[in-house]
């Protein structure tokens, strides 16, 4: 151990990086992080609590609208987003401040400056080496921009949370969680908003209930969706941009955002030279105990291209940590996993969709019901929920729950842990809900629709 500066090195002070350091310091390791840019990563910085905030921010303008309908009066509302940027920023730079005490008082030594792998134990930042025992790479993953004339003209994700002003007309590229949340959030802070996106449907991998009763509802607040279209080209003018499709469109704009995925933040570790086993894509290969094909480095988060969710990145930190350095080796159950898009109506969902309990099983029965949320009986807007379970036939037990309306995430949250623990939908029908609540449908739905 002489030999080594520290026994744990992390690279990358995101949510998956900052658990794993914090959680071994505290077990007695002696760990370093370093990192390049911001603490916390995407999810603090340009992903998650930004995104959410904008999306309260956005849903504003719709409620001050709602509020009519329960005799409210209002002057026109007027939109500071100057003022949403200063305060994003503030509460921003708070949660930084919260994830530098976290690390100082577990005793991880910060690093700030980009960290490179010169051999299976040695990272160098600025001019220092630093010898390491074991080596995590956390770096999480960037916005993909893929190449075509004109992409010098776009922005990504990570552009839209420092924008100077907003543009009068938005084109969005892509349709699955950053392009559809984003269109939400533009609608409602006053942007003509369309959405482009080449497949024909948006929200690849969803249930396809969801994925059609989400673009419904979207384009009746009035968001513009342009499916099986491709972008071909876009050019500069005068007055903003046009993007040119492959069905000879021309679609005008003041700011173009493509949200055609992310990819690993792997370029310029310095793994390829080092032999790291990556795949086409960027990802680091590691096995179910995160360790790669050389047996001093591991990755977990997004850099290994399991899902790219913040708790997920955590929960797998914590099985490292507990795998290297206690008696009580663990491991990171994926199935079950609960998701939401922060879309406008939200998206919540946990288990299987309807087409992969099929290809599972040959007894499977849906229950679904579409109805207008309480709220909306008296706001005189037009916006509806959807709910869907699936469940196996000779087993009762519950494959998977669905739902696009106000507060699913919230919801879902709850239906994952009854879903993880195995519940029949006896077991559903037996729970008294609570009323009068949008929740209660799930455990009031009796009658199969297939």
């Amino acid at each position: 151990m002489t030999d080594f500066d520290f026994e744990l090195f992390v690279i990358g002070a995101g949510s998956g990086g900052v658990r794993a350091a914090r959680t071994a310091a505290n077990l007695g390791i002696r760990v370093a992080i370093a990192e390049d840019r911001h603490l916390g990563g995407t999810c603090v910085n340009v992903g998650c609590v930004p995104k959410k905030l904008f999306v309260y921010a956005s849903h504003f303008r719709e409620d001050f609208e709602a509020a009519q309908g329960f005799g409210w009066s209002l002057s026109e509302p007027g939109f500071d987003w100057p003022r949403l940027l200063s305060q994003k920023d503030r509460e921003l730079e708070r949660l930084r401040g919260i994830y530098g005490s976290l690390l100082d008082k577990s005793g991880v030594t910060l690093i700030e400056g980009r960290a490179t792998l010169l051999d299976a134990h040695t990272v160098q930042v600025g001019e220092t080496r630093y010898r390491s025992e074991r080596i995590l790479i956390a770096t999480g993953g960037k916005p993909f921009i893929p190449d075509f004339p004109g992409n010098e003209h776009v922005a990504d994700s990570d552009d839209m949370f420092a924008l100077d002003k907003l543009p009068k007309r938005l084109l969005i590229v892509g349709g699955g969680y950053i392009a559809v949340e984003f269109a939400g959030i533009m609608h409602g802070m006053g942007v003509n908003t369309k959405l482009c996106y080449r497949g024909e449907q948006i929200l690849r991998g969803f249930d396809h209930d969801v994925r059609a009763f989400a673009a419904q509802e979207m384009r009746k607040k009035g968001i513009d969706i342009l499916l099986n279209t491709n972008i071909k080209s876009v050019t500069r003018t005068e007055s903003g941009y046009e993007a040119h499709t492959d069905r000879n469109q021309i679609v005008e704009a003041d700011l173009i955002l493509y949200a055609t995925g992310r990819k690993p933040n792997t370029a310029g570790l310095g793994l390829s030279e080092l032999g790291v086993a990556l795949t086409e894509n960027g990802e680091i290969v590691v096995d179910d105990r995160y360790q790669s094909n050389i047996p001093s480095i591991y990755a977990l988060g997004d850099v290994t291209g399991e899902l790219n969710l913040t708790p997920v990145a955590t929960a797998e930190a914590m099985a490292l940590v507990n795998t290297l350095y206690t008696d009580k080796p663990t491991s990171v159950d994926y199935d079950y996993i609960p998701t939401a898009v922060f879309s406008q109506p939200n998206i919540g969902t946990v288990g299987l969709t309807e087409s992969e309990a099929k290809e599972r099983y040959s007894d499977i029965e849906i229950y679904k019901s579409v109805f207008t949320p309480m709220k909306h009986t008296l706001s005189g807007l037009d916006e509806k929920t959807m709910m869907k379970m699936i469940v196996r036939k000779s087993t009762d037990r519950v494959l998977g729950i669905h739902m696009v309306g106000p507060e699913a995430g919230e919801i879902i949250q709850g239906m994952a842990v009854a879903i993880r623990a195995g519940a029949t939908k006896a077991v559903f029908d037996s729970t008294i809900g609570i009323h009068p609540t949008a929740a209660e449908e799930f455990v009031t739905m009796r009658k199969s629709v297939g």
